[in-house]
């Protein structure tokens, strides 16, 4: 039997609206985490008299360099794209001992949920959120295979397809910040309207207003040639890199629309 780890609540990540779409197990918060181009890190800086937490959007992935076998239901650290001048990766070196508190989230958006009412509209969506401590990433070896990581976590086999590994200068402006994670959580709405019985015994409403979703999904488009290279044929990793989004993206998002179960108003 297939085990299945999750990650412990406490007050910080349980879930308490629509607590029925919580998720806990690994393999779904890390899948999210993954399948989000654009990731939301949020800290606090050590100025105290900066009130406000920072908020960046940052390139990343989950990964284990001890373990490069694990798969995503597995125990993980969530590695981090950066400048090495950046704020976020000064806070961290100034806290190199425990490492910078840093929340991780991601969203996805999988269609749009249109009901008899403008009050019970929604959206199917995934979203994950974690919390751990970054620090950065000093061993080369483990920099090195991060940076691979993350740049096949963007187009999968692009590292090998470049001009890699990076040069001296490269590697001194890049830095890569591994999150510790503590503990998340993980939240999913799929399925149609859930419309409240108030209007779905109104005829007047029911026999007027269209439900349903929309669904709503990433795309790659056709490669544009540019640049310097010389290479007229987009290669194969790009394109199925290209199928391959498409096919899933566009056939998760018709899925959730179908599925029951966590169908309901709001979020």
């Amino acid at each position: 039997m297939a085990r299945t780890l999750v990650y412990p609540k406490v007050d910080k990540n349980t879930v308490h609206r629509k607590s029925d779409r919580a998720s806990y197990d690994l393999q779904t918060i890390h899948s999210i985490i993954n399948a989000t181009p654009v990731l939301h890190v949020s800290f606090n800086c050590s100025d105290l008299e900066d009130p406000f937490p920072t908020v960046l959007p940052m390139i990343g992935t989950m990964g284990s360099f001890e373990h490069p076998s694990a798969d995503l239901n597995d125990p993980m650290d969530c590695y981090l794209h950066g400048y090495v001048s950046s704020g976020i990766m000064k806070q961290a070196r100034s806290r190199a001992e425990k490492g910078l508190p840093i929340t991780v989230a991601a969203t996805k958006v999988d269609g749009i949920v249109l009901s008899l009412t403008p009050n019970s509209h929604s959206y199917n969506y995934r979203s994950a959120v974690l919390f751990g401590y970054g620090s950065l990433v000093e061993n080369l070896e483990e920099k090195i295979w991060a940076m691979k990581l993350i740049t096949d976590s963007v187009v999968p086999g692009r590292w090998d397809n470049t001009r890699s590994p990076p040069d001296g200068s490269e590697m001194a402006s890049t830095t890569i910040l591994k999150v510790k994670v503590v503990n998340g959580s993980g939240k999913v709405r799929t399925g149609g309207p859930g419309d409240e019985k108030k209007d779905t015994e109104r005829e007047d409403v029911v026999e007027r207003v269209w439900t349903g979703v929309v669904p709503l999904h990433e795309s790659v488009g056709e490669p544009v040639r540019g640049g310097a290279g010389r290479v007229e044929r987009v290669p194969e990793h790009i394109t199925s890199f290209r199928d391959n989004v498409n096919e899933t993206n566009e056939e998760y998002a018709r899925t959730a629309a179908a599925a029951k179960g966590s169908a309901g108003n709001a979020y």
